[in-house]
């Protein structure tokens, strides 16, 4: 991955979580930790039922979700939360190309949907653009 300048401690200011949502354990390992090393606080869930039973979801900020998991999809749970009325900003990531529900994902709020292997400013990116979506004023 292509390293970022910048001053990294800029997100800190930051305070809510990145929900990492992903049935792939090496993703749940270093998705988190590259997002870390941007300052960003994350929390990472093996499962779409994992997420929807985390106890403090008034502080995530974002979810980065997996589109294809077992039981339910990232598209399922994105709808999940519509019905809860949970307004949060997504960015979806995959290990396939899935041209023809992209539009779909980002008519129902996505931020971006990246498919794997994608950079470092990609994900970053993406991450910084949900956070600004939900807090206008960060």
């Amino acid at each position: 991955m292509e390293a970022l300048e910048g001053p990294q401690g800029k997100d800190m200011l930051n305070d809510k979580i990145i929900a990492v949502v992903d049935d792939d354990e090496s993703v749940r390992e270093s998705l988190p930790d590259l997002l870390e090393s941007f300052g960003f606080r994350t929390r990472a869930f093996s499962s779409a039922a994992d997420f929807l039973g985390f106890d403090d979801a008034h502080e995530v900020g974002c979810l980065v979700l997996d589109v294809a998991m077992p039981e339910m999809t990232g598209p399922e749970l994105q709808q999940e939360l519509i019905r809860q009325e949970r307004n949060l900003p997504i960015v979806f990531i995959t290990a396939h190309s899935h041209d023809g529900i992209w539009p779909v994902l980002l008519r129902s709020g996505a931020v971006a949907c990246l498919v794997k292997p994608f950079s470092e400013s990609a994900i970053v990116d993406a991450v910084r653009t949900a956070l600004a979506r939900k807090n206008p004023d960060a």
